[in-house]
């Protein structure tokens, strides 16, 4: 008798402890990447925010201070993979936004699939799905934990902010088509029609409604966190003299691809909250106990930051308009999920640099490389030095490919000729550091730029000789600016954890995007994404 006593007893200590456990999930979970958002414009326009957006997030939720890309290069297609499967390219195989595929021979898009028809437009531009990414999303497992009754629906303006986060088992991922057009579409691999909630939305004329008067949201003299209005950094929009406030899209709009000129205005992020809600009740998302998962990316960050750069009023603009939409989504969510039943992580697929010619101006090393004339002499070295053409395949992405072909019928040994080629190209002109297949894949660098090159390298798909220019120096027009390095200006990215089952907190330890899915994972009590590297960040964790 006392054995089956303490047998029930056991029973009844284990039951709540087992409701608990599964009480505890979320009943969705909202992953938001912010496009181009370096770390300090949270600190930066801090005081331009309101309380109901990136501070209701971060007073109320757990924010990761020294949160850092730990690879190069920090591209929109592999930040995007990297934050939702756990690990970076080096295994999850989205090395750019495009590459140099050497067995096709043919540069490739990372989200590209001919063999999937578009849904919702007859352009060519909902040919994509995520099958060249080789590693799952924790969306995935989700999906495979929950033998696939929870939803997952990835929302972008980019085809790949929206089809790499949702992952390979998403029920939807929809993206903006702008042109003439101005319509949310998706890809055959989802679906074979659109939803009657995406039609109805598409026919809304929510989109053609932001055609409008791009002026600042608050008094343009309060915009003191960022330089004067009118300089010689920025490009604008073909129509305009300068690049100045006020800008009259629906003026504009035909010299700048139509609906496209939305996407480089903060009225994209607008109008990507706006269809984001519409999928949250067209979908209803998070409306029962299995948990659901919104893939979120607003991309017009990044296209306003590489049209006017870090330091513009239109940045700083966009970031304030940005925070009403937080807000905007964040509270929808209290309504149509219930405050406190969701939980949110905010971060970014990449940082930028500061526009090169603007810190030359301060005195400030930096500048251009250009790679059109580093290929020329390459070229002609290779020429010189192995007495064939065409040894150079491809130069992309800071990737130098070589013709292994030619170089089987010349009889040139493999890491000869990377080494040779490694040598020249540090002797050039703002060339920081050179890698060649052979160290990349032999040698274990453990932290760094070294570091960063190796876990951004696929073995596979990754050049013979990888080159990183110095800090502060882009392959890029004198205007504007862009991303791609290892360097802090990239790297460094918030990090923000926000709902159920997040303590109230901050640290300034370090921590890596890979870490963010395994953290969604070990909370959901699901499988990590199958090529996980980064760990749970359990500091945040309630008990």
């Amino acid at each position: 008798m006392k054995r089956y006593f303490l047998a029930f007893a056991l029973l009844l200590a284990l039951s709540p402890v087992k409701a608990q456990l599964v009480n505890e999930k979320p009943k969705l979970v909202v992953g938001i990447v912010v496009d181009q958002m370096r770390y300090d414009y949270l600190t930066r326009f801090w005081d331009q925010f309101g309380n109901d957006g990136f501070k209701r997030m971060v007073n109320n939720g757990f924010t990761f201070k020294n949160n850092h890309f730990n690879y190069i290069p920090t591209y929109t297609g592999p930040g995007h993979a990297s934050v939702f499967t756990g690990t970076t390219p080096a295994s999850h195989g989205i090395i750019g936004n495009g590459w140099y595929n050497k067995f096709e021979e043919e540069p490739v898009y990372c989200v590209s699939d001919s063999s999937v028809k578009s849904v919702g437009t007859e352009s060519y531009a909902g040919e994509m799905s995520p099958h060249r990414m080789l590693s799952t999303t924790f969306a995935d497992e989700n999906r495979l934990h929950t033998q696939m009754k929870g939803k997952t629906i990835g929302v972008a303006l980019k085809d790949r902010g929206a089809i790499l986060p949702a992952g390979h088992t998403a029920n939807a991922a929809y993206w903006f088509h702008g042109k003439e057009e101005g319509h949310w579409i998706s890809s055959s691999f989802y679906m074979e029609d659109l939803p009657k909630w995406v039609k109805d939305f598409n026919s809304s004329g929510k989109a053609k409604s932001y055609l409008k008067t791009w002026n600042t949201v608050k008094d343009v003299n309060s915009y003191a966190q960022s330089g004067i209005d009118e300089n010689n950094f920025e490009f604008g929009y073909d129509g305009k003299e300068t690049a100045t406030f006020p800008y009259d899209l629906k003026k504009l709009a035909p010299q700048n691809g139509d609906f496209d000129i939305i996407k480089a205005t903060p009225f994209g992020n607008d109008l990507t909250a706006d269809f984001a809600k519409a999928a949250i009740k067209g979908e209803s998302l998070g409306k029962d106990e299995i948990t659901d998962v919104l893939t979120l990316s607003f991309s017009s960050t990044d296209y306003v930051g590489h049209n006017f750069g870090v330091n513009s009023k239109e940045v700083e603009d966009t970031y304030i308009r940005l925070d009403l939409a937080i807000a905007d989504v964040l509270k929808y969510l209290d309504q149509e999920v219930g405050e406190g039943q969701y939980t949110v992580f905010l971060t970014s697929d990449h940082g930028a640099v500061d526009v090169p010619a603007y810190l030359k101006s301060k005195n400030i090393p930096s500048g251009y490389f250009d790679d059109g004339k580093a290929r020329d002499k390459l070229e002609t070295f290779a020429k010189e030095e192995f007495k064939v053409d065409s040894l150079i395949r491809n130069v992309s992405n800071s990737q130098i490919f070589l013709n292994y072909g030619l170089m089987k019928q010349k009889k040139l040994l493999a890491e000869d000729v990377e080494s040779k080629i490694a040598h020249f190209m540090l002797q050039q002109d703002n060339i920081s550091k050179v890698f060649t297949r052979d160290q990349l894949v032999s040698a274990g660098y453990a932290s760094g730029i070294s570091g960063s090159i190796q876990n951004g390298y696929n073995q596979k798909r990754s050049g013979d000789i990888v080159f990183v220019t110095d800090p502060g120096y882009i392959v890029y027009p004198e205007k504007g600016t862009t991303h791609g390095s290892g360097f802090s200006y990239d790297t460094h990215v918030p990090l923000i954890f926000f709902g159920k089952g997040i303590k109230k907190g901050s640290t300034f330890e370090h921590s890596e995007i890979p870490d963010i899915a395994p953290t969604i994972s070990a909370m959901l009590g699901i499988s990590f994404p199958n090529a996980t590297t980064g760990k749970p960040l359990s500091i945040m964790l309630k008990d």
